[in-house]
Order: structure tokens, then C-alpha cells, then sequence
């Protein structure tokens, strides 16, 4: 069974910093696709940033030099480093990954909360 634990969220002033973790179970985290999504209210689940097996990454556009994704994989843990936070970015930020078999699972997610 694959499980995702997140953790790092809650409420941060403009222009700050948050780390998001996510640490799995349950999959081959190496060879993993992981990546971070988030949901505002109202709006639909969006990519906010993914990380292959070797590394390649993938941002979205309103991330890209604020965010950065990496993984530690004798952890088997996920990062999602947040810098300048904007209040756009407040959303509930979901951990999620899909391994070589096609296994999928997302995280219970967690709160970011950006205050201007």
C-alpha cells in the first residue's frame, strides 16, 4: 500500500519561505515520478512541480524561479522549497507520485496560507 506523509505547511507573510516534505512508502521511491500539485477554493488540482527519476524537473509557469522540487531518495522523501511566497499561492498543496508499475497516490495535503 502506498502512503504520502506531508508536512512543512501553514501561514507565512508575503515574500517568505516554506519547505514542503513528502515522504513515501509502499513504492520504489527511486524510480518514482513525484511531484507537488495545489487546490485553491473553487479551482481545480494544478502541477506546481515534478521530479523524475533522474531529476529532470517541471514547473509551472507562476512557480518557476520561486519554487524548487527535489528529492533525497535515501529518505525517500520530496521537497518543494517555496520562496517569495504570494498570496496566489495560498492553496492546499498535495503531495503525489506514480511509480514503473503505474501504482499511483496522492498525499492528504496540506495548507499553505499566504498573508499580504
Amino acid at each position: 500500500q502506498v502512503q504520502l506523509v506531508e508536512s512543512g505547511g501553514g501561514l507565512v507573510q508575503a515574500g517568505g519561505s516554506l519547505r514542503l516534505s513528502c515522504t513515501a512508502s509502499g513504492i520504489i521511491f527511486s524510480s518514482a515520478l513525484m511531484g507537488w500539485y495545489r487546490q485553491a477554493p473553487g479551482k481545480q488540482r494544478d502541477l506546481v512541480a515534478s521530479i523524475r527519476m533522474y531529476g529532470s524537473t517541471n514547473y509551472a509557469d507562476s512557480v518557476k524561479g520561486r519554487f524548487t522540487i527535489s528529492r533525497d531518495n535515501a529518505k525517500n522523501t520530496v521537497y518543494l522549497q517555496m520562496n517569495d511566497l504570494k498570496s496566489e499561492d495560498t492553496a492546499v498543496y498535495y503531495c503525489y507520485t506514480r511509480d514503473l508499475r503505474g501504482v499511483a497516490a496522492w498525499g492528504q495535503g496540506t495548507q499553505v496560507t499566504v498573508s499580504s
